[in-house]
């Protein structure tokens, strides 16, 4: 498969995908509750969405040209001859158009989880349940049949961090406590 030619749909699909995880602990749990879980993969969404707008030409806004930042030779992490590529109003217009592409792939990225909570929910349990989920329990899932146990699962072995005390289920509205956090008490 050859992942050096991409359209702008997949391109826009993996920023996409790239928010679910930050999203889904944001309808699970709370937007208080969001970790830095998804660091790397807002950094990643960030360098795709960049990459449109600067190197592929991939805007509609922007155009099919190629907009780079800065040339010249690096020493130290710092560039010795820093030339100035584009204007400052062609760079305000490449950040809003990097922001566009985020957050109008972030907003997709939740209205298909919101559209499938109850299978986001089915998968965050099969998560606690078995630490790990396989493409076969994710067709499961997706068909609206509860996920398999995979193979060689024993349930009369206890698992997870708490040696088999279940984490306390997520409550509906996006109440209850993150991965790590219990009641007191």
């Amino acid at each position: 498969q050859d992942r050096y030619s991409m359209s702008k749909r997949r391109i826009e699909s993996g920023i996409a995908t790239l928010f679910g995880g930050r999203i889904a602990e944001e309808l699970i749990y709370g937007a208080d509750a969001v970790t830095t879980g998804a660091s790397n993969d807002i950094e990643r969404a960030t360098d795709l969405a960049r990459n449109m707008v600067t190197k592929w030409g991939l805007s509609d806004k922007l155009g099919p040209l190629t907009y780079s930042e800065e040339s010249g030779e690096v020493f130290l992490g710092r560039s010795v001859t820093q030339t100035k590529q584009v204007s400052d109003e062609t760079a305000a217009a490449i950040d809003q158009e990097v922001r566009r592409v985020i957050e109008s792939n972030y907003e997709r990225a939740r209205d298909i989880l919101q559209t499938n909570l109850d299978k986001l929910h089915a998968m965050a349990e099969a998560l606690i349940k078995y630490e790990t989920i396989d493409d076969g329990q994710i067709k499961d899932i997706m068909a609206g049949r509860p996920p398999s146990a995979p193979s060689g699962w024993d349930d009369s072995v206890p698992s997870g961090p708490s040696g088999g005390a279940p984490r306390p289920a997520p409550q509906p509205g996006g109440i209850g406590p993150p991965a790590g956090e219990g009641s007191a008490g």
